[in-house]
């Protein structure tokens, strides 16, 4: 009672009014449709298409796949950087193992790290200068023969 008494029942009734409006920041940023995009590697075994969640904002990027249970093996997730730079990522959070292919601006995988151990807080760097990063399901980059200078093709890098 004594929230009520310091905004008053108007105050109250405003406040559920925007919640239940979704104007809350915590509700429509849950429900958010994450944007899905079409990323397709190119490996000496041939071009294996994934579609993937686009993690472009700090908070996409910084949730990444945090509390997923499972990822389909033609799903990903594509971190996208507007500056290239050097990256480490890290498994907080993260229950499944993945593998992380660290991505060159010209479009061909610098590095990466297979079946990154679940829950695990060690930084794995890039070894590089990067502009995006691919999660995909652990194991299938070596499935799919994925190796460094292989190219991954995706609207933000050059053809």
């Amino acid at each position: 009672m004594a929230l009520l008494s310091r905004i008053g029942r108007r105050g109250l009734v405003l406040a559920f009014m925007a919640l239940a409006l979704g104007l809350g920041s915590a509700p429509t940023a849950a429900l958010a449709k994450p944007r899905l995009e079409t990323v397709t590697l190119v490996t000496a075994k041939g071009r294996t298409a994934f579609t993937v969640e686009i993690a472009a904002t700090p908070a996409e990027q910084e949730r990444g796949l945090m509390y997923r249970k499972s990822l389909a093996p033609d799903r990903g997730m594509l971190f996208i950087y507007k500056q290239p730079q050097p990256a480490a990522y890290w498994m907080r959070n993260t229950y499944i193992p993945l593998d992380i292919l660290f991505i060159a601006p010209d479009g061909r995988v610098l590095s990466i790290a297979r079946n990154a151990r679940p829950l695990d807080e060690t930084p794995i760097p890039s070894g590089g200068i990067i502009s995006g990063v691919l999660e995909i399901a652990g194991g299938r980059a070596a499935q799919l023969g994925v190796l460094p200078g292989d190219k991954v093709l995706h609207r933000i890098f050059p053809k």
